[in-house]
């Protein structure tokens, strides 16, 4: 039996957890799919830019999953949102903005609408 880095721990659980697939966490993180596949044998590590963005995604997909099923988590990371200014979480992820994201989640908290 192998031993998952933390890396492939965090890819399982966005692929069971968030319903995202190897394709969705390649174009969220602007990598091949072969990447992400690497990445979950340990073949490499990504770059620290990289992981920060899967360690965001991981941790936005945590917090969803109080609220929602896998599916309805892919799909609402991949909406346009009005509370983001149409914009979509996997982007604003992707672009370093993971705290316009978490303000979101935190009106969820709150009982706020989403």
């Amino acid at each position: 039996m192998s031993v998952l880095t933390s890396i492939a721990r965090n890819i399982e659980d966005l692929e069971n957890l968030g319903g995202l697939r190897g394709t969705d966490i390649a174009n969220i993180t602007d990598v091949s799919k072969a990447t992400v596949s690497r990445w979950r044998t340990g073949i490499i590590k990504p770059q620290p830019r990289k992981e920060m963005i899967l360690s965001d995604l991981h941790y936005v997909v945590g917090r969803l999953q109080d609220y929602y099923t896998s599916e309805e988590i892919r799909t609402w990371l991949h909406a346009r949102h009005p509370q983001l200014d149409g914009e979509r979480a996997i982007d604003l992820i992707n672009a370093e903005r993971t705290i316009e994201v978490l303000r979101v989640l935190d009106r969820l908290d709150s009982d706020g609408y989403l």
